[in-house]
């Protein structure tokens, strides 16, 4: 009976650790969203979570260590999904139209993201690439797709790398850049601009095909 009602006791506070470290991650993606990195306060977002700031240290010892779990909760949600279409059967034109279609709307999302990856690519790309191998995505096989495609005579004979680089590039910059964008080509519309960026799954799709297809 003591046996049961300790494992009892374990799984009651398994539960509860897991609701409050759920709470402090919606909590914390809605502050970044709006504040991006460098203007999210941890105080801000433990209020947001209905904790005390302590709790949210013992949880997340620093912002980067949250902005990371972050990082990995956002990516876990697309790249496995992402993966399994690489491996589908798909005709390769709609395999390319989902990824775009799929990258642009994560960022879309958290538009929080760019400024972030740009900064660890430069500070400790070693987190980037640890989290996106974790969840499944092996560059390698990405690669062999397009080279299984170029073997079939569809596209052009290219160094792989050169597509996937150019169509990250466009993805992330005008999601990246979005507040000069904004003030430069908009007006500051924001409604404007989202219209524009969500054109650009299509634009940068057409893009890319354009430039690759035999």
């Amino acid at each position: 009976m003591t046996i049961w009602l300790n494992e009892l006791v374990n799984i009651m506070n398994e539960t509860k650790k897991d609701n409050t470290e759920e709470k402090i991650l919606v909590a914390a993606q809605e502050v970044f969203i709006e504040k991006g990195m460098d203007g999210a306060r941890m105080q801000e977002i433990a209020d947001k979570a209905g904790i005390n700031k302590a709790l949210l240290h013992y949880y997340f010892r620093t912002k980067q260590k949250l902005f990371e779990a972050i990082f990995e909760m956002v990516f876990s949600k697309i790249f496995p999904n992402l993966m399994a279409m690489v491996h589908s059967e798909l005709p390769f034109e709609e395999k390319l139209g989902i990824f775009l279609e799929k990258y642009i709307s994560l960022l879309q999302k958290n538009p929080f993201l760019p400024t972030f990856i740009l900064k660890e690519m430069n500070r400790n790309p070693e987190i980037l690439a640890s989290i996106i191998k974790s969840n499944g995505v092996d560059p390698n096989e990405v690669i062999a797709m397009f080279k299984k495609e170029m073997d079939a005579g569809r596209i052009r004979k290219m160094d792989p790398r050169d597509v996937l680089i150019n169509m990250l590039g466009l993805s992330i910059f005008p999601v990246a850049a979005g507040p000069l964008l904004k003030i430069m080509f908009f007006d500051n519309n924001k409604q404007e601009y989202d219209h524009f960026i969500e054109k650009r799954k299509e634009t940068v799709k057409a893009f890319i095909l354009n430039s690759i297809m035999l």
